[in-house]
């Protein structure tokens, strides 16, 4: 191993595999165009800093059980980034693909682009934030376990079979740059035996299953959605008034919901 010091920055470099960390004003930056994920995780597991990845493209379980850590991602992370998150951060400069923030535990994810299918998969804390869409399966199986109560909010539009056996938690979708697409595919609410959904639309063209109740956003709705919306328009620059001023339908599971059995003790 070569090291290599100045006042500015320290660069480690390996020379077999020539992977390197830089380590730069109290950030560390990890060119990742040469490594696999198991090398990556090892570099942030190092660090003490807050980690900038760059040039990243389809690592897998990236950030898998980080705690205590601010992590920004420049590229396209792959499947299971931020899987098992115990109270961390990861910012993503791109779009994010299959599993993001599966079984996350606290944290949060913000995805400045687009992400793949069953994000929030399990996921029981913490907080997800998308400014484009997500494809299917978004919060399957989203629970709350005691004080803590996941949040997933997707700027754009949702895939087939959103909130599928969603047992708790928050699930927000925005319709923002669809295009005239529907806000959400099929199936939606598929088996929800616990937790609410927000959906920006009318959704008149949407057909719901018969164990769920849509209606349209009270006052007392809208108060919620005030305050669950906060961070995301303060991180992707959008008005809060400009969002509410458009229709809301709201999805809870009926209480004579059959799937609930399946699921939760009598």
């Amino acid at each position: 191993m070569q090291e290599n010091n100045n006042s500015k920055n320290h660069i480690i470099i390996q020379k077999k595999t020539k992977k390197y960390v830089e380590v730069c004003y109290n950030m560390e930056i990890i060119d990742a165009k040469t490594l696999d994920y198991k090398a990556i995780n090892e570099a942030l597991r190092r660090s003490d800093d807050a980690c900038t990845i760059q040039n990243c493209c389809g690592q897998r379980f990236l950030a898998s059980g980080m705690s205590q850590k601010d992590l920004t991602i420049y590229g396209i992370p792959g499947n299971a980034l931020g899987a098992y998150l115990n109270n961390a951060a990861i910012t993503v400069y791109g779009n994010g693909q299959d599993a993001v923030g599966d079984t996350m535990n606290e944290g949060q994810i913000l995805i400045h682009g687009n992400i793949g299918d069953a994000a929030g998969y399990a996921m029981r804390g913490g907080k997800i934030y998308v400014k484009g869409n997500a494809g299917y399966r978004a919060g399957i199986h989203m629970k709350e376990y005691k004080e803590k109560k996941p949040l997933m909010i997707i700027g754009g539009y949702a895939g087939s079979f959103l909130g599928e056996y969603q047992a708790g938690g928050v699930i927000i979708v925005l319709g923002l740059s669809r295009n005239k697409k529907r806000i959400v595919g099929n199936f939606p609410c598929t088996g929800m035996h616990g937790g609410k959904i927000f959906l920006r639309d009318d959704c008149h063209d949407i057909k719901f299953p018969e164990q769920v109740t849509a209606r349209p956003a009270s006052r007392e709705d809208l108060d919620e959605l005030r305050e669950y919306l906060s961070d995301f328009c303060s991180a992707f620059n959008y008005q809060i008034d400009d969002l509410l001023s458009a229709p809301f339908t709201v999805i809870t599971p009926d209480s004579k919901n059959p799937y609930k059995q399946m699921y939760v003790a009598n």
